[in-house]
């Protein structure tokens, strides 16, 4: 027996050494953790805090440091310096993306935000950008769009005007909507059965795609058809449409039927379009408009409810700028600085997606002297910018002087990136920034939000996931005698 424990041991030990070998760093690799066989770094971070687990080895590293993921090299980019060069000055270079991971194999690696940078990326991410605008994004008619949902936003709040509300389904659904009417002109009532069950999975899915889960089902393809728990997404990624039986040829009522147009029109031209991605492109775009909005407004009204004195300096300049005008205008932003700094400042704190969404190289590349392999998988570390100490004036508290100069005029400083930056950059955006402010200020207008008396402290701890979302709350609802 004890023969036999000294032989596994050490063909452990053998095993340990080999798998050394495999994932060792190559010569002038940004330093990191040692890695252990198979799992690489898998156990460097925890399930609860793993952006904490972030920054603990960016102390240790630096602001370029590389980890395992099994036996894939990982370098973890840290800070504005090292931000800025990598997104920015050599884009191209940090510009792919990882394959046969995880979320590639939800969305079957059909979807436009994951595909690699190449053909099918560059011209669909074309059509969405052309597209968007010709429905209306950033101009006059895609504010009336959000305003009219800002309306049914409204009445659910009027309905509970001196009792209390969880926020969490109506801020998903509207935000759900204005996208939904963008992509296939239609709307749900807050409490339909199918916006529930999209709304679920999307905020399901969320929370495992950056996960513990998914980290193992990287690290471990011999989990791949194991029934463990990151088998849930690959059954919520479904979508039944029916759209295309009421579409008129050359008349497109929104992006869906001008998807359709572009492949009755594409001939033999090459071109990566197809109804195979439709499905798929449409859910890209979805999560990309409604996730991070709907979080983003959730943190807002959690810090306003927290934050009273921050609230009613917001509501003295709403009344002061629209006096009797209950229709908000995206321009009325330019005259209120104090709303647009505390806008950006419930951006920087939400953080809502901390890691972005992984990068790949896609040559051979240096960053910040260190040499990085083509195919290196690249995870920005957007806390590290938007908390950056130097780069904020309260880089760890939620204050809008982060965005205000000695004037009280507004400032956007060069570390605000919460949607990444470079050519890959959030297609969401600009929408979110339009309906940020106008379900700000509207509903700040109307309405005076306190926190419950009766549900204790609150807690300003995230759940993590792919999106960054607060922990479920009640709001307390005042109908504003200005309003």
């Amino acid at each position: 027996l004890t023969m036999f424990i000294s032989l596994v041991l050490l063909c452990l030990c053998i095993l340990f050494f080999l798998f050394q070998l495999k994932s060792g760093r190559p010569k002038n690799f940004p330093p990191g953790p040692l890695t252990l066989p198979l799992l690489g770094n898998l156990l460097n971070f925890s399930q609860e805090k793993p952006l904490e687990d972030f920054e603990r080895l960016r102390k240790s590293y630096g602001n370029v440091y590389s980890l395992f993921i099994g036996p894939r090299p990982v370098v973890v980019i840290n800070g504005l310096k090292a931000m800025k060069e990598a997104m920015v000055v050599k884009a191209t270079d940090f510009a792919g993306r990882p394959q046969d991971m995880f979320v590639n194999d939800i969305t079957q690696n059909k979807g436009v935000i994951l595909a690699d940078y190449g053909l099918r990326w560059k011209e669909h991410r074309r059509f969405a950008l052309i597209t968007l605008r010709n429905f209306g994004l950033g101009k006059k008619s895609m504010e009336d769009r959000i305003n009219d949902e800002i309306q049914y936003t409204i009445k659910t709040l009027e309905q509970s005007t001196g009792g209390t509300l969880s926020p969490q389904v109506m801020f998903h659904n509207a935000a759900s909507n204005i996208i939904c009417q963008v992509l296939f002109g239609a709307r749900f009532e807050y409490n339909d059965d199918l916006i529930k069950v999209i709304v679920q999975c999307f905020t399901e899915n969320a929370k495992m795609t950056n996960g513990p889960w998914a980290m193992v089902y990287d690290s471990l393809p011999i989990t791949h058809s194991l029934p463990l728990p990151f088998r849930n997404a690959f059954k919520n990624y479904e979508l039944v449409n029916e759209h295309k039986k009421t579409r008129v040829p050359g008349q497109p009522r929104d992006f869906l039927d001008c998807y359709l147009d572009k492949l009755e029109k594409r001939g033999n031209d090459g071109s990566s379009f197809s109804e195979e991605l439709l499905t798929h492109y449409i859910l890209d775009l979805h999560f990309a408009g409604t996730d991070t909005t709907s979080n983003t407004l959730l943190t807002g009204f959690l810090y306003l409810m927290n934050y009273p004195h921050i609230q009613e300096r917001c509501q003295q300049e709403i009344d002061q700028v629209l006096q009797r005008n209950d229709r908000v205008s995206f321009e009325d932003r330019h005259s209120m600085p104090y709303v647009q700094a505390v806008i950006h400042e419930i951006q920087r704190i939400a953080n809502t997606v901390p890691l972005s969404v992984f990068h790949c190289t896609t040559k051979d590349t240096e960053l910040l002297g260190y040499s990085i392999p083509k195919g290196t998988i690249i995870i920005q570390n957007l806390t590290s910018v938007l908390r950056e100490e130097g780069q904020w004036k309260f880089p760890h508290e939620f204050n809008p002087e982060n965005f205000l100069d000695e004037q009280g005029k507004f400032v956007k400083p060069e570390a605000f990136m919460p949607f990444s930056a470079g050519p890959r950059m959030c297609l969401g955006e600009g929408l979110a920034r339009m309906e940020l402010f106008l379900f700000t200020v509207t509903l700040l207008k109307k309405f005076k939000f306190t926190w419950p008396e009766d549900t204790g402290e609150p807690d300003f701890t995230p759940v993590y996931g792919v999106t960054l979302t607060p922990k479920p709350y009640y709001m307390k609802v005042h109908l504003r005698s200005l309003a």
